[in-house]
C-alpha cells in the first residue's frame, strides 16, 4: 500500500476552521480534539535572559538526565531532546534506505506521510525493513507488545504512554535500531513548548543529533522539561486525575448512545450512529471534536479543563 503524498494529513486542533465555519472567536470554544492535558504543567516565570540568551549545554545535560530517570532509560540507551516529537518523526525515514515499512492502520498519520515523502512503501503486514508501532496507539489505544518488535529499524511511538508508564517498552531501547520516541506535549499539556525526545540506538541517536545541528531546543524548553521530569508528585496525581476525569467521560457519553471504542486516559474513542452529525452538535455549543475520514463512526473527544465540563453536558 503506498500513501499518496498530495492526500491532506486530517488532525485534531484545526480549530481555526471550526471557528470560521460556526462563528464565534478562539476564546469561546472548548477543543477537545487533541489528546493534550488539559491542565498543564505549572511553567512558571521567564527573565529576558531566558529568551536572549543561547541554550546552555549543562541545561540540556540537565534535561537527558532527569528524562533518564523519569523514564528509566537502560544504561547503553541515548536520549536526544528536539523541538518536538513531529520534528523527529520527519527524520527518522532518512535513517535508512527506503524499503518497505510496516505500520498498522488506523494510527498517527505523519508516520506513513513522512516515511512516503522519503520513498518508502507503506506496508500492512510485517517487513523486515521497518516498521513503526504507536504505543498506546492513536485513536484507538491499542498496546503493543515486546513479541510484535520485529524490523531492522523499529520506530515506537510513546507520546501517549506516560498515562500508562507500565505498559512503556523503554527496557527494549537498546536494541539495536530501534528508537523510541516521547512527546512532552500530551501528558505535561504543554504542545507549544515544542519539546520531544529520540531514546535508543546510540548511531541511530548520533546521526539524528548531526542533523538537527546545536541549539535546536529553546533555553525555556530546557529548564522547564527538566523541571516537569523532576516532580513525580505531580505526574502521580495527573495520571490519577485524568483516570477519573476518564471514567466521568465514559459516564457521560454512555447514555447518550455513544460506545467505548478505545482511546487512552487523555483521550476516548467512541462509537456514535453518525460521527458528523455528533461534532456539528457539539461545534454548535462551540465545542470541537475529532472524527475520521476513514470512519463515519468515530468519535474522539479530549479531557474538557474543570470548569468547561458543564457545557460539555449541556451540548451532549
Amino acid at each position: 500500500m503506498t500513501q499518496d503524498q498530495n492526500t491532506p494529513r486530517d488532525h485534531g486542533g484545526n480549530l481555526s476552521a471550526a471557528v470560521a465555519r460556526f462563528g464565534g472567536t478562539r476564546a469561546d470554544w472548548v477543543d477537545l480534539s487533541t489528546g493534550i492535558n488539559p491542565t498543564p504543567y505549572p511553567a512558571g516565570q521567564l527573565m529576558d535572559r531566558d529568551w536572549s540568551a543561547l541554550p546552555d549545554q549543562a541545561e540540556l545535560d540537565a534535561l537527558i538526565a532527569a528524562a533518564r530517570q523519569f523514564w528509566q532509560v537502560p544504561e547503553g540507551a541515548a536520549i536526544l531532546p528536539a523541538p518536538g516529537a513531529s520534528a523527529l518523526i520527519a527524520m527518522l525515514p532518512a535513517l535508512a534506505d527506503p524499503g518497505q515499512v510496516h505500520i498498522t492502520r488506523p494510527t498517527y498519520n505523519e508516520h506513513a506521510a513522512a516515511f512516503a515523502s522519503h520513498g518508502w512503501q507503506i506496508c500492512d503486514t510485517p517487513t523486515r525493513d521497518a516498521q513503526v508501532m504507536v504505543h498506546p496507539n492513536n485513536p484507538d489505544g491499542r498496546l503493543w507488545q515486546v513479541s510484535d518488535i520485529s524490523a531492522d529499524l523499529t520506530i515506537i511511538d510513546e507520546s501517549f504512554c506516560d498515562v500508562c508508564p507500565d505498559h512503556s517498552l523503554m527496557a527494549e531501547a537498546t536494541r539495536p535500531g530501534t528508537l523510541i520516541l516521547k512527546s512532552f506535549g500530551k501528558f505535561w499539556g504543554l504542545a507549544g513548548l515544542r519539546l520531544g525526545f529520540a531514546i535508543g540506538d546510540p548511531a541511530l541517536i548520533q546521526r539524528l543529533s548531526n542533523w538537527q545541528g546545536p541549539w535546536a531546543v529553546s533555553g525555556p524548553a530546557l529548564r522547564i522539561g527538566a523541571r516537569a521530569l523532576a516532580d513525580t508528585d505531580w505526574a502521580d496525581a495527573t495520571r490519577a486525575r485524568l483516570k477519573t476525569d476518564c471514567a466521568r467521560l465514559d459516564a457521560l457519553m454512555a447514555p447518550r448512545g455513544a460506545t467505548l471504542a478505545g482511546g487512552t486516559d487523555l483521550f476516548r474513542l467512541y462509537h456514535v450512529p453518525d460521527a458528523k452529525t455528533w461534532q456539528n452538535k457539539l461545534a454548535e455549543h462551540h465545542i470541537w471534536s475529532r472524527i475520521f475520514p476513514y470512519s463515519d463512526t468515530y468519535l474522539r473527544l479530549g479531557l474538557p479543563p474543570a470548569d468547561m465540563w458543564s457545557r460539555l453536558e449541556a451540548a451532549v
